[in-house]
């Protein structure tokens, strides 16, 4: 994984090659000519002309010259390296780098830094086994918590949740960074794979520890209810369910199925209005307040469903609620010009809250036209919207 972007490693390498060339202008000084001291500098500044015209590959040939008559200096074959990585020539890298850690005389800085260096190389190669133990042998000498981080990547990419969470638990313990969201998802993973077995006491005790991690985690909740719906116990899903919903509220329309599906399988149609109702203060979507409005029809009616519906509506419009108003006023028979006239303020607010215009290169949205984008400073791509209508 690059951790670092390509322009660092561009303006990282100014000051090494600026360096390089001193050095070599010293020892060009000593042993050669003058006229062979100016042709290296010539280099230099050619080069540094090229990077500031944003003509990276040229610079990199003309540094690399520089590199190849001075391959003493540290810093810049290691800033070649990753630039080789960064264009595609990760055999090139890996070359360089082995170089590098192979060389007498460096410092355990400079060797962990070559190491770390090399073992990026491999991952980009694809050649996860080599960056294993490129990292794992750096970590074996607790050098580098860096290479803690690549190994639970590394182990991502294969899967082997066990040994991601082994190696995000000593990363955390060696930096003090927080890993417990991270580990969470890999408990998940765990669980997902042990319910898939059919190991529900497997998955309930990885669920468990995704918990511990993560108090909060929504997927371990999501995953608890669900091995409870399979298991039958419809109560035990509803409390993790809801917890789900009460931690992170934006979650409620991926679980409200399943959680209304386990309040009718017990037969507490109480609790799954009080649970709605509660929803409806917390969450601005409108799938508790329809969710709710079917209840009120199957208990009290279409009339008292039509009136609720269009309360909240006029609170928080939406074109879904919209379709499901029409659906409830022709079900019903009413007077369709009170139902027009809730129709028109509710169109009215959606106009309201809708962009007219949108920027087609960052996606800023604006009621009103603007020449430049407020937000990304493009000139000309703020464009009007084919229509105004929410989804």
């Amino acid at each position: 994984m690059e951790f670092i972007s390509e322009w660092f490693w561009f303006f990282l390498l100014l000051p090494v090659a600026a360096v390089s060339g001193w050095i070599i202008g010293r020892r060009g000084g000593e042993r050669h000519s003058d006229s062979q001291v100016s042709r290296l500098s010539t280099t230099y500044f050619r080069g540094l002309n090229y990077l500031l015209n944003e003509q990276p590959d040229k610079a990199i040939e003309l540094f690399l010259h520089i590199a190849e008559l001075d391959k003493e200096t540290f810093e810049t074959q290691v800033a070649l390296g990753h630039l080789f990585r960064r264009r595609g020539e990760v055999d090139r890298a890996i070359r360089l780098h082995q170089g590098l850690v192979q060389r007498a005389g460096l410092s355990d800085a400079q060797k962990v830094q070559a190491m770390l260096a090399l073992g990026e190389d491999y991952m980009r190669a694809g050649l996860l086994d080599r960056a294993e133990t490129v990292f794992s042998d750096l970590v074996a000498l607790d050098l580098a918590p860096l290479a803690l981080k690549h190994l639970i990547s590394i182990y991502q990419s294969e899967r082997d949740w066990a040994k991601a969470i082994e190696n995000a638990r000593r990363y955390e313990s060696a930096t003090a960074e927080p890993m417990g969201k991270l580990i969470a998802q890999f408990e998940c993973e765990l669980a997902d794979r042990m319910r898939a077995s059919g190991d529900v006491d497997g998955a309930r005790a990885a669920v468990a520890r995704a918990y511990e991690a993560d108090a909060n985690s929504v997927r371990a909740g999501m995953l608890e209810g669900r091995i409870e719906v399979e298991a039958g116990n419809d109560s035990g899903a509803i409390r993790a369910f809801e917890r789900v919903a009460r931690n992170d509220p934006d979650y409620l329309p991926e679980l409200m199925p399943a959680l209304l599906s386990c309040y009718d399988a017990v037969g507490d149609t109480t609790g799954a209005r009080a649970f709605l109702a509660e929803m409806c203060e917390h969450y601005r979507g409108i799938a508790p307040v329809l969710a709710l409005t079917r209840m009120v029809e199957a208990q009290e009616g279409v009339p008292a469903a039509r009136a609720y519906l269009a309360t909240q509506l006029k609170d928080r419009p939406s074109v879904r609620g919209e379709a499901a108003l029409i659906d409830l006023t022709l079900a019903e028979g009413a007077d369709p010009m009170a139902t027009l006239q809730d129709l028109k303020h509710i169109t009215d607010q959606l106009l309201v809250r809708n962009p007219s215009y949108r920027c087609s290169r960052c996606g800023f949205g604006a009621r009103s036209h603007h020449w430049q984008c407020p937000s990304c400073k493009e000139w000309g791509s703020v464009k009007p919207l084919l229509n105004y209508a929410v989804v």
